[in-house]
């Protein structure tokens, strides 16, 4: 049992870092202050070859695995990009893996060159306002309209829609009451998203400001059949394919967060003096620092575990899960911690840590709740009764 990462995966790493050592804490400070999407950083990616790192190289990708992309986004967060930086490109690692099993030959050739090379952007719409997790329960609807479809309906916290020229996009086509299982009767498309039909009401939000938040507004927006990705009906069965990968990824940038964090706090432990010594000297500096390390460290290899059950073609629902859960409470342990160890300083944009503690918010919010997850595990895991 080898724990250490390979060659290939410790360049990958190397290589990564190099380009977000381009973006430096000044470039993150100010896009926290002022906003707007990252475009120069993502362009970045995009000519260094990385959006593409899950998808086939017949399209343009790197055709790596999960683990790969998992190492990618943990390294741009730890650079200092945070949850910033890595859901600036969030969406092209896990987002088109639906259309990746599922669509055609020809899908897949019109859609994915251009998203790898950073010719179009996208975003991912599933929750709404009304249903939540309750994915089953939605309402936007995609009515027949001639050979195609019309989209009507809302949904929310939906990230990069004011950038996004595609939406991957999950609605009804047939109505709740005329399907056996709420699983069924919902589609999946890969939609332009026409602005003449939608509307992106950005969210005000509390931190991770350079990828804005929205709830969007379809008022029947067209969609031509060839934009359907898979069998009418079968979208909730499609999106899932996409689930495990994504809160693997999310557990990746949030171990890489705590880490950036940790380390900040390290460098100021050693370097601030207080009393003639570095408080740094003292247990309760140390402590709740190591502690953050070991919690990192654990969640760190069932992140691993998750991501190489994944790329092995084996059930990991449960790891996946569990490692999102870990890593989410790990990395917000370490960025609490250290706006705590630089005291007062901890406070004040300068230093960073309370953009972190922040921006890990996200990791223990989206896109599943630690309950749920809780309540997941001990149905799967543990064989308990089924609570929700």
């Amino acid at each position: 049992m080898d724990f250490s990462l390979s060659a290939e995966q410790e360049a990958i790493r190397d290589a990564v870092g190099k380009v977000c050592a381009r973006f430096g804490d000044d470039y993150w400070l100010a896009k926290d202050r002022d906003g707007g999407f990252p475009v120069d950083f993502h362009r970045a990616f995009a000519d260094a070859g990385w959006l593409g790192v899950c998808i086939p190289q017949q399209y343009g990708g790197a055709g790596l695995g999960v683990t790969e992309a998992a190492l990618m986004m943990q390294t741009i967060a730890e650079s200092g990009a945070g949850m910033s930086g890595a859901s600036a490109l969030h969406m092209n690692i896990f987002g088109l893996n639906p259309v990746v099993v599922f669509g055609t030959e020809e899908q897949k050739a019109r859609f994915l060159p251009p998203l790898i090379k950073g010719e179009e952007k996208a975003c991912f719409a599933v929750t709404e306002p009304d249903a939540g997790l309750d994915t089953t329960r939605l309402k936007t609807r995609a009515l027949r309209q001639g050979n195609g479809y019309a989209i009507h309906g809302q949904k929310i916290w939906i990230s990069t829609a004011q950038v996004a020229d595609r939406v991957l996009l999950l609605a009804r086509t047939t109505p709740l009451e005329e399907v056996r299982k709420p699983a069924e009767g919902l589609s999946l498309f890969y939609a332009t998203l026409d602005r003449k039909y939608v509307e992106a009401r950005v969210i005000d939000k509390m931190g991770r400001k350079a990828v804005d938040s929205n709830q969007l507004f379809f008022d029947g927006l067209p969609v031509p059949p060839e934009d359907r990705i898979g069998d009418e009906g079968k979208g909730f069965q499609y999106i899932l394919h996409g689930m495990n990968p994504e809160r693997i990824l999310i557990a990746a940038e949030a171990i890489g967060t705590g880490r950036a964090a940790l380390a900040r706090a390290t460098r100021y432990a050693r370097e601030r003096i207080v009393f003639g010594r570095p408080i740094g000297r003292n247990q309760a500096i140390q402590h709740p620092l190591a502690r953050c390390w070991a919690e990192l460290e654990a969640a760190n290899l069932m992140m691993l575990k998750a991501a190489a059950l994944y790329d092995a073609g084996k059930q990991c629902g449960v790891e996946a899960n569990a490692a999102k859960y870990l890593a989410a409470e790990a990395g917000f342990s370490a960025c609490e911690t250290a706006v705590m160890t630089h005291g007062g300083m901890g406070y004040a944009k300068e230093f960073h840590v309370e953009r972190y503690l922040r921006e890990i918010m996200i990791a223990r919010i989206a896109p599943v709740s630690r309950e749920l997850i809780l309540s997941h595990i001990a149905e799967k895991a543990l064989g308990l009764p089924k609570s929700y």
